[in-house]
């Protein structure tokens, strides 16, 4: 990564922290254990690769900062409330979470299920708050949906479902593939769109650019994760090594091996680049953040 792209992400990511503090409750506020948790879930830790998506997709498109504030903050709260559901012990069953216990660890079980369902609660409420002199209302409306789909069952929440029923069976890459494009593919597409859609009007192939650069990452950031749990250890990851494998989940490791793997994420990010040849060098984040994907080692 160069100079630039760093002082750009890091400048991003401390914004982030301020800005999603600031639209959350404060941690002394009744219910205070509940707003403390939720505090603890959202803020302090993370890579934050849904807000750059937001920010660096809005650059293309002139959106106004304060409507990406509110979009980037309410795709990492909607992430923040599936890690926490995902760790629990009637999901994935984690005890580690960017690198500090999850939340049912450090609160209790009752606690964490209501600080994914607030979290979730908090995200519309915070992008339904954006400004409608800068984003017209019924762009904001679109902007919402948006953000409902990829969350709902058709997207996170459905590949989470697929991914619970797979568990010890023998999927084909194509099974693999349509999981991850719900799981954590549809987040990462709609944070890309997101961005876009707080700024100007786009043409039909500049959003068909978009989705296709967004389903090439979302692939992409699922093979790396997949790669990183056969051989990262849990330090450096932030959270437990080799669970998949211990859990008997199907991987794009078990499914094609580590090279094939490794040779697919690099695949997927030369059609990421690829995919943003409408927008010349105004996408320029876009394509380094899709080599931070593929290239990061956490």
């Amino acid at each position: 990564m160069n100079g630039a792209f760093q002082d750009w992400m890091k400048s991003i990511q401390a914004g982030m922290e301020t800005d999603m503090s600031a639209y959350m409750p404060a941690a002394g506020v009744v219910p205070a254990k509940l707003h403390e948790a939720m505090r603890y879930a959202l803020l302090g830790g993370g890579k934050r690769v849904r807000p750059l998506l937001v920010h660096a997709a809005g650059a293309l498109t002139g959106a106004d900062a304060g409507v990406l504030s509110r979009a980037a903050a309410a795709v990492e709260m909607i992430h923040a409330y599936s890690l926490v559901h995902d760790d629990m012990p009637c999901m994935d069953d984690d005890d580690l979470r960017r690198g500090k216990p999850t939340v049912h660890v450090a609160y209790d079980e009752a606690t964490a299920l209501l600080v994914g369902d607030a979290l979730q609660a908090q995200a519309f409420d915070v992008l339904s708050g954006a400004d409608t002199a800068a984003v017209p209302p019924a762009r904001l409306v679109a902007m919402l949906r948006l953000l409902a789909q990829a969350a709902g069952s058709g997207g996170m929440c459905g590949g989470q479902a697929i991914d619970l029923d797979s568990v010890g069976l023998a999927l084909t890459q194509q099974q693999l593939e349509r999981m991850h494009q719900l799981k954590t593919g549809a987040l990462l597409r709609a944070s890309v769109v997101l961005g876009a859609l707080a700024g100007k009007d786009l043409s039909g192939e500049e959003l068909h650019a978009l989705h296709d650069y967004s389903r090439a990452i979302g692939l992409a950031f699922q093979v790396v994760d997949d790669v990183l749990d056969a051989t990262a250890d849990s330090a450096t990851l932030g959270k437990t090594a080799g669970k998949d494998a211990a859990d008997n989940k199907p991987t794009y490791v078990s499914i094609l091996g580590l090279e094939p793997s490794i040779a697919l994420a690099e695949q997927l990010r030369q059609e990421a680049h690829a995919a943003l040849a409408p927008f010349g060098d105004n996408a320029l984040r876009l394509r380094e953040l899709a080599d931070l994907i593929v290239q990061r080692k956490a």
